[in-house]
């Protein structure tokens, strides 16, 4: 048999369904099993500050990064939207799962007297939530482009497992939550949604519902296991918005949402937006590109929504500091 990779992965309960499903993938594909390694990190640690307060998502990847370079796991599994622009020196990302569903989820109360809601249209979830409801979400991208569509609204940060955040909400402490749907969907949750938002409306963080693999430049032996169950159209995907990610300055605590999508011909589509702190203004990009030239695509897009007023509106964010 051949000798267990380590792998290592935050504990919380998404990461560890992440974990054990890369691990499973890995295994089937004909690899060496996998012995998984939980590492607490900065933002478990800190999970009663914003992350804005406490440094932003890195804090969910900094420690296993960590580990990894000092040859203490094999291969680290993570959320990609949590991944840095730019990767530490020594690291890169050898493979992806398939894409889930990338879109925001807006999520409403639910209990005897009021089960789940769905909602069909964004007029209808306006109508539902009110005029000032109470969102949960301390995601400087999703508040952004929520209060365009529901300008009374009042943003509170929910921090911790998925499980508590959906009890809290349905004892009343919000009148909605906006979530991952991906995380609602893999955790068994998918019947909570009541609404996903449409990129029109909301475009989600890039890497959303990507589930990225990181090892150790020149790991052949891990390299070809993670190789054999990546999925090209998710990957290609990544590499695009996060070379946007890349052009607008690699920033994570920023109004940035970026989706890559596979449209006929075998080309990707593009949709971006870059979107006051206060949603007064909003610069919105889209392009075309064929898969192989992902990368190209995501600068381009990027130096485009630079050009079109995106630089101001991410300075003014920078001044004011938020997370994702």
């Amino acid at each position: 048999m051949s000798t267990a990779l380590r792998l290592g992965t935050r504990g919380s309960q998404l990461a560890l369904w992440q974990a054990n499903a890369v691990a499973n993938r890995i295994a089937a594909g004909g690899g060496p099993p996998c012995r998984i390694v939980t590492i607490r990190t900065s933002g478990d640690r800190l999970q009663e500050q914003p992350l804005s307060e406490v440094g932003g998502k890195r804090l969910f990847v900094k420690e296993i990064e960590d580990a990894l370079l000092r040859g203490e796991i094999d291969l680290a599994v993570h959320s990609s939207k949590d991944m840095p622009a730019i990767l530490p020196d020594g690291l890169t990302i050898a493979g992806v799962l398939p894409r889930e569903e990338p879109l925001d989820a807006v999520v409403l109360p639910h209990g005897a007297a009021t089960p789940t809601r769905t909602i069909y249209s964004i007029d209808e979830l306006v109508e539902a939530l009110g005029q000032s409801p109470s969102i949960g979400t301390g995601s400087v991208r999703r508040i952004a482009q929520l209060t365009r569509l529901v300008p009374g609204a009042r943003f509170t940060p929910i921090r911790g497992n998925l499980d508590t955040r959906l009890r809290k909400l349905d004892e009343g402490a919000h009148d909605a939550l906006v979530l991952a749907a991906a995380g609602l969907r893999r955790l068994g949750f998918g019947h909570r949604i009541s609404l996903a938002l449409p990129p029109d409306a909301c475009v989600p963080a890039p890497g959303q519902g990507i589930v990225a693999i990181e090892i150790r430049e020149g790991d052949r032996q891990v390299a070809e296991a993670v190789a054999r169950i990546s999925d090209p159209a998710a990957a290609a995907a990544l590499e695009a918005e996060r070379a946007l990610v890349q052009a607008l300055g690699g920033g994570c605590q920023t109004p940035v949402g970026a989706l890559a999508t596979e449209v006929t011909g075998g080309e990707l589509e593009l949709t971006a937006a870059v979107v006051a702190v206060d949603g007064s203004r909003a610069v919105r990009v889209r392009e075309r590109a064929p898969r192989s030239e992902a990368t190209a695509l995501g600068a381009r897009v990027g130096a485009r929504l630079l050009r079109d007023g995106a630089d101001d509106i991410l300075a003014e964010a920078a001044r004011a500091s938020g997370g994702d």
